[in-house]
């Protein structure tokens, strides 16, 4: 029976002639994200502000997910959305807290604007238009 020699990777990678500066550089780059991994909205997001299912934008900070996209009441009259993806590392675990978009995968802060505050929010955050007629949102694809 053959038996397979089980190394580390970072083993592995110095036996292929990797170390030092070459090594810190192939994991740095293995973290990296392209910034383009928000697939973009098929098409608008009706909510109806009415509904029970959405009961939690009828509260100031309160926030719902819906097709891939964070829907957060900031008062009465302003509704914002963001995508559920963080531009950090492509989780898709954005909230709303504190008046700002958080991501509670590795702490990436957002402004209203999907302007990063933070190291981990550098490459900011997908913004959506949002419209409000009586009790409808709408949320703009484009």
């Amino acid at each position: 029976m053959n038996q397979q020699e089980k190394i580390k990777r970072n083993e592995f990678l110095k036996k292929l002639g990797f170390s030092g500066a070459a090594l810190f550089a192939l994991y740095t780059l293995d973290s990296c994200q392209n910034e383009s991994n928000v697939a973009p909205l098929a098409g608008d997001i009706t909510v109806d502000l009415a509904d029970a299912s959405n009961a939690q934008l009828k509260t100031n900070g309160g926030y719902v997910i819906k097709n891939g996209v964070v829907i957060a009441r900031v008062n009465a009259t302003t509704y914002i959305a963001a995508t559920l993806t963080c531009s950090h590392e492509g989780k898709t675990q954005i909230t709303f807290k504190n008046n700002e978009w958080y991501c509670t995968a590795h702490g990436a802060r957002f402004d209203q604007t999907g302007k990063g505050l933070n190291t981990e929010g550098k490459k900011g955050l997908k913004i959506y238009q949002t419209t409000l007629l009586n009790s409808t949102l709408t949320v703009k694809a484009a």
